[in-house]
C-alpha cells in the first residue's frame, strides 16, 4: 500500500478526492516531499515545519504533527528508498456538499535523472520576486505556471526551465534552487527574491561550511550565472546536480559540484544510518 488518505490506506486506484475541494478546484492546498534513504526520511522535522508554515500561510489546518509523522514513517518502512508526497488540502466551500480538508500522503518511486541539467531561461513575470508579497516561502499547489515552463522547455530540447525575474534576476528552477561557482566561491540568489526556502539549499550551505567554501547571496543577473565557472541545481529529489548549460552556453563540470554532491552524500549516510 503506498497512499494513506487521512491516515487510511486505500489502494491506487480507490485514491480519490472530490471535485468540490478547493485543492482540485482552485490549486487551493500545500505540500511537502521528503527523500527516503532505506527506510529513513532525510530532514524530516525541516519538511514538517515547512509544511506547518505554508499551511498557516493558507488557513489549511494541519493534522497532528505526530500523526504525519507516523504516517510518512509507516509508508518509508514499508516502501523503502524513494520520497513520500505530502499534499494537504482547502477543502470545499459548497456547504451542500461533504468535501472536507484531507491529508494525503503517498509514497513514489525514485525519479530516473540525467548525468547533468540543461536549462532554457524562461521570463517568470508570476512569480513574486519578492519576500513582500504576503506569502513568501509557501510551498503550495498552485504550480501550474512552474510546469508549463518545464514542459516549455522539454519541448525546446531542455531539460527544465531557469526562471528569471521581471528585473532580469535569476530566481530558481520550477522545482529546484540553483547556485553556481565564480573563483571558489558560491553564489545563490537569496531569500529575499521570493525563492523558496529550499532544505537542500540549506544542506549545501551546511556542506560548504564543512568543505570551507565561501557562499554569497544576493540578486543576480543572468549574466552572472553564464559566466560561471560551473553550476548546479539543488532539490529533494536532484540532490546536488551538474548543470552542464543554460541557453545555449555551455557550463564546465567542476569540482566544486562533486564535492558538494560528496559532502551531501556523507551527510546522508551519516543522518539516515539505521
Amino acid at each position: 500500500m503506498r497512499v494513506l488518505i487521512d491516515g487510511v490506506p486505500v489502494e491506487e486506484h480507490e485514491a480519490v478526492i472530490s471535485v468540490f475541494d478547493w485543492g482540485v478546484m482552485r490549486g487551493f492546498g500545500v505540500f511537502e516531499v521528503v527523500r527516503c534513504y532505506g527506510s529513513v526520511p532525510f530532514r524530516l522535522d525541516a519538511h514538517l515545519d515547512r509544511l506547518e508554515r505554508s499551511a498557516t500561510a493558507l488557513g489549511i489546518a494541519m493534522p497532528d504533527r505526530g500523526l504525519l509523522r507516523r504516517w510518512i514513517c509507516e509508508l518509508t518502512e514499508s516502501q523503502g528508498q524513494g520520497h513520500v508526497r505530502v499534499i494537504l488540502t482547502g477543502g470545499g466551500r459548497d456547504e451542500s456538499v461533504d468535501a472536507r480538508p484531507r491529508a494525503i500522503v503517498m509514497w513514489e518511486p525514485p525519479p530516473e535523472l540525467p548525468a547533468a541539467f540543461r536549462l532554457l531561461p524562461i521570463a517568470a513575470p508570476w512569480h513574486p520576486g519578492t519576500d513582500a508579497g504576503g506569502f513568501p516561502g509557501v510551498k503550495w499547489t498552485s504550480y501550474a505556471p512552474n510546469m508549463a515552463s518545464t514542459d516549455k522547455a522539454q519541448r525546446a530540447g531542455f531539460d527544465d526551465a531557469l526562471l528569471i525575474g521581471s528585473n532580469g534576476i535569476v530566481l530558481e528552477g520550477p522545482t529546484f534552487t540553483v547556485a553556481w561557482v565564480h573563483d571558489g566561491r558560491i553564489e545563490t540568489p537569496s531569500l529575499d527574491a521570493g525563492i523558496l526556502q529550499s532544505i537542500t539549499r540549506d544542506v549545501m550551505i551546511e556542506c560548504a561550511d564543512r568543505l570551507g567554501i565561501p557562499v554569497s547571496q544576493g540578486h543576480f543577473p543572468l549574466d552572472r550565472l553564464l559566466g560561471s565557472d560551473e553550476a548546479f541545481a539543488l532539490s529533494t529529489l536532484k540532490q546536488v546536480m551538474p548543470i552542464e548549460g543554460v541557453g545555449e552556453v555551455d557550463i564546465e563540470l567542476g569540482p566544486v559540484t562533486s564535492k558538494l554532491a560528496g559532502s551531501f552524500e556523507e551527510l546522508v549516510r551519516i543522518e539516515t544510518a539505521e
